[in-house]
């Protein structure tokens, strides 16, 4: 049976990947009490990656809005795997967005608005969330956009 979370995702036409594995020595969440902490995910698809190089240079600000957005797609999907069900989620607390971008780039929060507005989409109200949105020299493979999350779990 479907979740109600689930079915809302359905209807914005978004299907959670399988989550991905980690590229390194880590795991991908770690939960202690009500709350789950997602490790950073990144612009991975089916295809492989996707969103490669840096915002303001390869990429434009809509092109990290979307890498964002799939991260976002991805901690998501690390989420349903941590509680097995995103009924139970209360509230998204907190994202971290770092975006690849080059030193003069300044547009940071509207690329992270890309994984921001997914939660508000996803869990209404409860998807409001404290966030940081910083910019980086680099990222792991490439990629132009990485989210961390911490979600509140019933």
């Amino acid at each position: 049976m479907t979740g109600r979370i689930e079915a809302h995702l359905r209807d914005l036409g978004i299907t959670l990947p399988a989550p991905p594995a980690p590229v390194a020595s880590y795991v991908p969440f770690v939960t202690t009490g009500n709350l789950v902490f997602i490790s950073g995910q990144v612009t991975a698809s089916a295809e492989g990656l996707k969103y490669v190089g840096m915002v303001g240079r390869d990429l434009s600000v809509e092109d990290g809005k979307a890498a964002a957005r799939l991260c976002a797609i991805n901690a998501l999907a690390q989420l349903k795997a941590a509680c097995g069900d995103l009924d139970r989620v209360k509230r998204c607390v907190k994202l971290n967005v770092t975006v690849n971008a080059v030193p003069d780039f300044a547009q940071h929060p509207e690329v992270a608005n890309g994984a921001s507005d997914l939660m508000v989409q996803v869990f209404g109200e409860a998807g409001k969330h404290a966030r940081a949105a910083v910019g980086a020299g680099s990222l792991p493979r490439g990629v132009a956009c990485e989210v961390e999350a911490i979600f509140e779990i019933a």
